[in-house]
């Protein structure tokens, strides 16, 4: 009677695994919802067509796990960053000029030999780089009474709500703003900063600054012609050209 007994059980788990597999189901997902071992299924369904691969769910399982994977590296990142933020020594006055003059030079308005104007108008989205630039005009004796600011920002945006933010940045009042530069809606262009968080981009203009752009400019080549006076051994690797100035 135990004999035959185990012989039905034995039965049933064959006729439901093969049951499963028919359904698509693989052989480590049947073993473990029938309760025996993978050789004793494998055994039972050989003689049965090998069922399709589901592609989508193969593909949404992919994008899951690496959807996790990002995140968990975007939150390490975050972390060093802000570590980075809170343990940073104060940099030195060297350190300061020299990098207010790369950034001024990345992202301010140079001269041009149709428009030779020499004046310092620096403009940029990002909060801390607008920081790091603020530091460097105080660096240089640039009181914030020759500070002109005003907010660049798309038409669709909340200008009022821009300009807020950019006063308490810099500490300087709504009130004491240039009027608002709007820029108009081109419906061909794909726009992506779009988020709650767009504020536009602040415009930085210093009074008298003709001086403070001559200055930087000097600095600036000096940097160039320190940095192409370096010394650095690259196996293989051919000689950088000085660019014509």
């Amino acid at each position: 009677m135990k004999i035959a007994l185990m012989v039905a059980a034995r039965t049933d788990a064959r006729d439901r695994a093969r049951e499963l597999r028919l359904k698509g189901w693989t052989y480590d997902r049947i073993a473990k919802e029938v309760g025996c071992a993978k050789s004793s299924v494998s055994l039972w369904v050989r003689d049965l067509p090998k069922p399709a691969r589901d592609v989508a769910a193969h593909m949404d399982h992919m994008r899951s796990v690496r959807l996790r994977s990002l995140a968990e590296d975007e939150k390490a990142h975050r972390e060093a960053v802000q570590q980075a933020r809170e343990h940073a020594e104060a940099l030195s006055d060297e350190q300061l000029r020299a990098i207010g003059v790369a950034l001024y030079w990345a992202e301010g308005s140079k001269s041009k030999e149709h428009d030779p104007r020499r004046c310092v108008q620096f403009v940029n989205s990002d909060p801390n780089v607008i920081l790091v630039f603020l530091r460097w005009l105080e660096l240089n004796d640039v009181t914030r009474d020759r500070w002109r600011l005003h907010v660049a920002i798309h038409e669709t945006a909340d200008a009022e709500h821009a300009k807020a933010f950019w006063a308490a940045l810099t500490g300087v009042p709504a009130g004491d703003f240039n009027r608002t530069t709007i820029k108009r809606h081109n419906p061909r262009t794909n726009r992506k900063n779009t988020a709650e968080n767009y504020r536009g981009c602040l415009v930085i203009y210093v009074l008298k600054g003709a001086d403070l752009y001559r200055r930087t400019e000097q600095a600036w080549y000096g940097i160039v012609g320190g940095a192409q006076r370096r010394t650095v051994e690259m196996p293989d690797s051919p000689p950088m050209q000085s660019p014509v100035v």
